[in-house]
């Protein structure tokens, strides 16, 4: 064999193996998420419905086998910070994919972005990212954080509710939350009540609640917060007399707690278990099979995501070591959500979608869960999108 040949066979070989080796390289996910303290169970059912999706898809995403690095920001900033550093710089992922709460969310985009990573948020949708502050490397499969608020506002327009007390806590999803459903009502804000995140004790705003004498509270506060706050309100004898309507508050994951006492509330939301169609009837009946639980709208974002990415590295070309082409495919990329139909992106990167009024009930196998009542919005654009340079 000549010194040539054998060069050629070499040089054949370790292409050879490169191929291979690139072939079976994994897609990595940085996952962020509340995974302690009363708002944990809401990064719980983002998890559980993100690993459904991967699960759903053969334990692949655009034909890459999945590495899933879980990391919990403990609803802290700082830690939040700290936690995604350690996903973009020690695990080096692909993809960055989070989180629960605006103030963390504020808090990690501007380092993932400027490690040019693309961020998919499954929840947080703060007014910042939709507006002038858009980001090419940002996409969300759940909302911008108005959006479900704005539903809100307009039903109690349409109800003829003359009086309004608006409670939420007190960062950046709380304010956005107050503006949506500003938006779309007309009446009186007697009063916007602020308390602090992670709040348990309401007996004070319920107190000035009582005192003002509403026709109706509206009440953004989730996990914990929703747990206690629907109960206490119960208890101080106000269900019944002073209609409570809200948005992440009376959903999946605070009725297993509330139970009866949150039954008859209605709520904004642009998904519940309920929607009818072949995607999302699979997708409920095999998370409450897997999980044992109801999921709520956390876990139907969480499973976009995955499908999403799915999407995007297909879009790709299976290029998901390529910044640049992901960057590209996250906002071209085309699957049916479990919201029913093609999932549209607007040009910040948030969905265009249908937002609804739905129920808290008791199903006929004792399990809580929300349903569908009425069709608000139809491909509901958020206000903010006008102001984002991106096309």
């Amino acid at each position: 064999m000549t010194p040539r040949l054998t060069s050629l066979l070499a040089a054949l070989a370790i292409a050879g193996f490169a191929t291979g080796a690139q072939a079976q390289e994994k897609l990595k996910i940085g996952m962020l998420a509340t995974l302690s303290g009363p708002a944990a169970v809401l990064g719980q059912h983002m998890r559980d419905g993100f690993q459904l999706g991967v699960k759903h898809l053969g334990g692949k995403l655009g034909g890459m086998e999945v590495e899933l690095v879980v990391a919990d920001d403990e609803l802290k900033p700082d830690v939040g910070i700290q936690k995604v550093q350690g996903l973009l710089e020690r695990d080096k992922v692909d993809v960055v994919v989070g989180v629960i709460f605006s103030n963390v969310m504020m808090a990690i985009s501007k380092p993932v972005f400027d490690s040019k990573t693309v961020l998919i948020s499954p929840n947080a949708g703060p007014s910042p990212l939709a507006g002038k502050g858009c980001s090419p490397w940002f996409v969300s499969t759940a909302w911008q954080n108005d959006q479900n608020h704005e539903a809100m506002g307009k039903y109690a327009q349409d109800k003829g509710y003359k009086k309004i007390v608006l409670l939420a806590p007190n960062y950046q999803a709380g304010k956005d939350s107050m503006a949506g459903f500003k938006r779309h009502y007309r009446g009186e804000v007697l009063e916007e009540i602020f308390n602090q995140v992670n709040q348990l004790d309401f007996s004070a705003e319920i107190a000035k609640i009582a005192a003002l004498k509403p026709d109706a509270v509206f009440a953004f506060e989730p996990g914990g917060m929703g747990v206690n706050f629907v109960k206490q309100y119960a208890q101080a004898g106000l269900a019944g007399k002073i209609p409570f309507l809200s948005a992440f508050t009376v959903d999946e994951t605070t009725l297993p707690a509330t139970q009866d006492a949150a039954v008859g509330l209605h709520s904004g939301a642009q998904w519940a278990p309920n929607l009818d169609n072949p995607v999302n009837k699979k997708f409920v009946a095999d998370f409450e099979a897997t999980y044992k639980y109801v999921p709520a709208l956390y876990a139907a974002q969480g499973y976009d995501a995955a499908l999403l990415i799915d999407a995007a590295v297909k879009a790709a070309g299976g290029k998901a070591k390529d910044k640049e082409a992901m960057r590209a495919a996250v906002r071209k990329a085309s699957f049916t959500s479990v919201r029913g139909g093609a999932f549209k992106l607007n040009t910040n990167g948030f969905p265009l979608q249908d937002v609804y009024v739905v129920k808290a009930v008791k199903r006929a196998d004792g399990k809580y869960a929300t349903e569908i009542v009425s069709k608000v919005f139809s491909d509901f654009a958020d206000a903010y999108a006008k102001d984002c340079p991106l096309k």
